[in-house]
């Protein structure tokens, strides 16, 4: 591997792995839960080919789709395959790189020029019995979720037009829908943007369009009981800079940030725009709910730039991870109004990959989780990921059904150790709440590295793995995960 860039983000942790791998009857250490029966599916961005430009980063890797699942007999089984894109199926023809510049086809060889260039390695999603590798750049990739054998690109069976499918769904556990966006909808550095509707089914119930502010990198959105909410923030996107062979996010610190509030159920002319804070950026939001007087608050994990070196450096930023000011906030507003401004309330620490019970999406919630740095780490950090540098420290926050939630849990980590993101399991009691599975990576040596699957108390977080999986393959970092219980897989027949 030693032809890959000798940079943040492909050595240590983030060194390119590309195996794909089958392991069965992994033991588990501790007390599974009996609710913890199902599969933890992971997208895991590893580039099988070093890349065209020593100024690439991970969220360029090809997609790998991981699925680690929990047996009823005690034990674990993990697998990681490639998700077989044009893309990637191009580049292994060839025996290299051929596809240029993160988001920019103006830098890929001429012989794959209008190959479908997405590397579908952000989310997995899971809806009406399908599993789907999503990234916001193209259309998702459908998966088996047994073998992890890929399907092929999906559209909804010919009925989504927009280019584009976000990374981000929501989907409202009492209907069975699910919502989804795509920016950029119709091309490079587009505005416009397509709000789509899934039945239970499966099936594309809506799809409309709309112009944003400006072309936006919009990574993540909200529903409400009521209400789609779509936050803009500028990290923007520039058609002339992209063709002349720039990078396709610039991020401008003077521009004003906007949310985007719509009936979830209306027309895209009913739109309604929100001004917010200038020079802000979020990735990923906890939640939106309605209050009982109807106003509507947005839960975010929000930053005062782009989290990213690679989009601040080339943008003229030129500042440290630890400079970089954050906070869980709160913007609300009064979605009956004609528009205005947010009011913006500082609810938490910064941290990112909020996590709530898939019952409480859009709802009133009184629980969340969150990943942080801890402050009071004797030792250094665990470098990793596309920010360089892992999350340390696991928070549950109460009360966010008020105006002051509050940190009521925490775990910590030692260290040169790191969390991935978790995903929450439910319990069957509905007075408990749940569980949460994550990868935990330690670093043991040089360039040497435990990881471990951990199952966390979601009541009790403080005490720690009450079960524990030792995966015996070199991991990278994940982007995102999702959990689906072993009910719905042995539905598929």
């Amino acid at each position: 591997m030693g032809a890959f860039p000798q940079t943040q983000y492909f050595t240590g942790l983030n060194e390119p792995v590309g195996q794909e791998v089958d392991l069965k009857g992994l033991k588990v250490e501790g007390d599974l839960p009996a609710e913890v029966r199902g599969s933890f599916y992971r997208a895991v961005p590893d580039p099988a080919f070093p890349p065209k430009f020593e100024n690439d980063h991970t969220l360029s890797g090809d997609g790998m789709i991981s699925r680690l699942s929990f047996n009823d007999d005690g034990t674990a089984d993990f697998a990681i395959r490639f998700v077989q894109t044009a893309r990637h199926k191009a580049e292994v023809e060839a025996g290299h790189a051929r596809f240029g510049k993160y988001r920019n086809p103006f830098t890929d060889d001429p012989d794959v020029q209008g190959i479908d260039r997405t590397v579908a390695n952000t989310t997995p999603v899971w809806h009406a019995g399908r599993l789907l590798m999503a990234k916001e750049d193209g259309r998702p990739y459908r998966v088996d979720p047994i073998t992890l054998e890929t399907i092929g690109s999906y559209d909804f069976g010919g009925a989504l037009k927009s280019e584009t499918m976000t990374a981000h769904v929501r989907i409202d556990a009492e209907t069975g829908e699910l919502f989804f966006y795509g920016y950029e909808a119709d091309g490079c550095a587009s505005t416009k943007v397509a709000y789509c509707v899934v039945n239970p089914d499966g099936t594309l119930k809506s799809e409309q369009w709309f112009d944003a502010p400006y072309c936006a990198m919009m990574h993540d959105f909200t529903i409400s009981e009521n209400y789609a909410l779509f936050p803009i923030y500028p990290t923007t996107a520039d058609l002339d800079r992209i063709k002349a062979g720039g990078e396709h996010w610039h991020h401008e610190p003077e521009l004003d940030s906007w949310l985007g509030v719509m009936p979830r159920y209306g027309d895209v002319s009913e739109i309604k725009w929100f001004k917010g804070p200038k020079g802000c950026h979020s990735y990923h939001m906890m939640n939106a709910w309605e209050d009982e007087s109807g106003m509507l608050h947005f839960d975010a994990c929000l930053n005062d730039t782009n989290a990213f070196a690679f989009i601040r450096e080339p943008s003229g930023i030129v500042m440290g991870q630890q400079d970089i000011k954050g906070a869980l906030t709160r913007w609300t507003v009064d979605p009956k109004a004609d528009g205005g401004e947010v009011t913006e309330t500082l609810i938490g620490p910064p941290g990112d990959f909020p996590v709530i019970p898939a019952k409480k999406q859009g709802k009133p919630y009184k629980t969340g989780w969150m990943l942080t740095m801890n402050p009071d780490l004797q030792g250094p950090p665990l470098l990793a990921g596309p920010v360089g540098v892992d999350f340390n420290l696991l928070l549950r926050f109460d009360g966010m059904d008020t105006p002051a939630p509050h940190v009521t849990g925490a775990l910590p980590l030692p260290p040169l150790a790191g969390f991935n993101e978790p995903v929450h399991v439910p319990a069957s009691d509905p007075s408990k709440d749940g569980w949460l599975v994550m990868i935990v990576d330690q670093q043991t040596g040089d360039n040497q590295f435990v990881h471990e699957a951990w199952v966390v108390d979601a009541g009790n977080i403080g005490a720690g793995a009450v079960a524990k999986v030792t995966i015996p393959t070199r991991l990278r970092p994940q982007v995102h995960g999702w959990w689906v219980p072993q009910t719905q897989l042995d539905a598929l027949g």
